[in-house]
């Protein structure tokens, strides 16, 4: 199996390229995604290995060497697919002088992956377990497809006479949806990237006809937000934010359903709403996805749970020191410091 670096040409045509791998793609391996990782003074790498299309984003660590992060991917599809790229990409990148890559395919939890030379770490990005709305059926089918909580809280919005507008993205949108995110997050009790980070992000997904900011309002007033982006068949619930006193009944399911049906109508079969608590964990009232879980639960009771994170040791030793204690220690200073996540 060949490896290389993508060609120009080939990037400038990622996006159509990564959407034909064998998982049909991912938001996180596309070319937006990567290139806003500059924002974070991250090194986008376009891979092509084999027939694969490979978005890995790279940092210099001092006395280690790179490390090299590939969000949601590679973009395999089984894991005989996975065994035959990971010594394939080892090898490649220990060339560049990377010293650990840390992966996420979308493998199906209790995937057999014992027999390859794999670290487990912790999972960046927050839908290791998710759940999926199929929409391969038409709208009146999905709509009556949904669980009873559901369907119930989106006529009651409608009713009630709930507003879902698409907007633009501009300063006075992305504002808007920041002052509803860090309500959210305040109450919550997580944290959210800057302001600037944002705006960014909607603008570049918006310029490229893959992103699109809906507002929901109620007598007037904003009282939900949700950002959604598409890449091929695949569309995601990136985020989503609602004023923390309940003003009206089912308008972040009704603000979803209009998520829906605009991921629909641009050619979506799957909708990933982008996070749950793991589905042996969904009982449990104390883990703190517990209220998202039962709101995504609420469009399908089914909960895909996927294997999680790993490190590909390409240096052993200084993998493993990575992964236990520095790669935690870099992250809390990196935090302290910025006060966002690392990666």
């Amino acid at each position: 199996m060949t490896i290389r670096f993508a060609t120009d040409d080939e990037i400038n045509r990622w996006d159509n390229l990564v959407v034909h791998n064998s998982d049909r793609g991912n938001m996180l391996q596309g070319s937006v995604f990567l290139n806003l990782k500059r924002l974070a003074n991250w090194r986008p790498r376009f891979i092509i290995c084999g027939e694969l299309a490979i978005g890995a984003i790279e940092k210099h660590i001092p006395l280690f060497g790179k490390v090299w992060y590939i969000p949601k991917g590679p973009g395999v599809a089984t894991a005989s697919e996975l065994a035959s790229i990971v010594p394939v990409l080892r090898d490649f990148a220990r060339q560049q002088g990377v010293f650990t890559i840390k992966i996420e395919p979308e493998l199906l939890r209790g995937t057999d992956i014992s027999a390859i030379e794999l670290l487990p770490t912790r999972p960046i990005q927050y839908n290791a377990s998710t759940v999926i709305v199929d929409l391969h059926s038409d709208l009146d089918t999905i709509l009556k497809d949904l669980p009873q909580k559901g369907r119930h809280a989106i006529r009651r919005a409608d009713r009630d006479g709930v507003i879902i507008k698409r907007v633009p993205v501009n300063d006075e949108t992305c504002q808007a949806m920041y002052d509803l995110f860090k309500e959210t997050a305040d109450g919550a009790g997580f944290t959210i990237r800057s302001p600037q980070y944002y705006r960014e992000f909607y603008q570049q997904y918006a310029d490229a006809n893959q992103g699109q900011l809906f507002f929901a309002y109620y007598q007037d007033q904003l009282v939900a937000g949700a950002f959604a982006v598409i890449l091929g068949t695949k569309s995601t619930y990136k985020d989503g934010a609602s004023v923390r006193k309940r003003t009206a009944y089912g308008a972040s399911h009704r603000l979803q359903w209009e998520v829906i049906k605009w991921a629909k109508e641009h050619g979506s079969l799957e909708h990933d709403l982008c996070g749950t608590p793991a589905s042996d964990e969904m009982s449990n009232p104390n883990h703190p996805r517990y209220g998202l879980g039962r709101f995504k639960t609420s469009f399908n009771k089914h909960i895909t749970d996927y294997i999680g994170a790993f490190e590909i040791p390409v240096s052993p030793i200084k993998s493993r020191l990575w992964s236990k204690y520095i790669e935690r220690l870099v992250r809390r200073l990196y935090f302290m410091r910025h006060h966002e996540s690392y990666y």
